[in-house]
């Protein structure tokens, strides 16, 4: 796979491939992402979960409609009037993201220290969350995420996290079934069109027709 061939498969800006692309190679050579159907399929997953390749850290800048929407399964209504942007607001103050996030995710996947929602927030193109996943991808990655998850903020870890990802869910198996990948990403559908539209942009740049 060339830059150019990247840059068309993921449908992003000249500038972002050439960013990406040393680190998405590295990782397909790391992680043995070796055919193009595999590569189209991670392309397109990690497009999606990355917003295009443009988000490396999970934002919580949410208006009160999209924090319900997002998250209303675990605020309240009052948790989320007052969390949310307020009117006259052109971003959430960052203790009130601090706030969202160690609410969301406080007592799940491994956090259980008073801000470990936060600190481990999603980073990196496949948005790696919560102690647990810090944990074992420190191990896989042979980096001390749990005490430095800023590491996750430098791009080649983070794409290096991303394929970690993709091969302790062992994506592989299923490359060619987008709804099969994004269950082991997601633990649903969630996305599902948009995914869908990127395989196929990547499928098609880096399959052709004999897909």
């Amino acid at each position: 796979m060339t830059q150019d061939q990247f840059q068309r498969a993921a449908g992003i800006s000249a500038g972002l491939a050439t960013r990406w692309f040393p680190h998405v190679e590295a990782t397909f050579n790391a992680f043995s992402i070796a055919t193009p159907i595999e590569q189209a399929m991670f392309i397109a997953q990690i497009g999606h979960e990355s917003a295009g390749f443009t988000a490396s850290v999970e934002s919580f800048n949410y208006s009160q409609r999209s924090l319900k929407t997002t998250f209303g399964h675990r605020l309240s209504p009052d948790q989320i009037a007052m969390l949310g942007r307020q009117a006259g607001e052109k971003s959430v103050p960052l203790n009130r993201q601090k706030a969202i996030a160690n609410l969301v995710y406080g007592g799940r996947m491994g956090n259980k220290a008073p801000g470990d929602g936060w600190r481990y927030r999603g980073r990196g193109p496949m948005q790696l969350t919560g102690l647990d996943n810090y944990r074992a991808c420190s191990t896989g990655l042979k980096l001390d995420l749990v005490g430095q998850p800023e590491l996750l903020e430098l791009d080649i870890h983070a794409m290096h996290s991303a394929g970690w990802f993709w091969q302790s869910r062992n994506c592989g198996k299923c490359a060619r079934d987008i709804e099969c990948v994004t269950r082991l990403i997601n633990g649903g559908l969630n996305g599902i069109d948009d995914r869908k539209a990127r395989f196929e942009l990547a499928k098609k740049v880096l399959v052709g027709n004999t897909a």
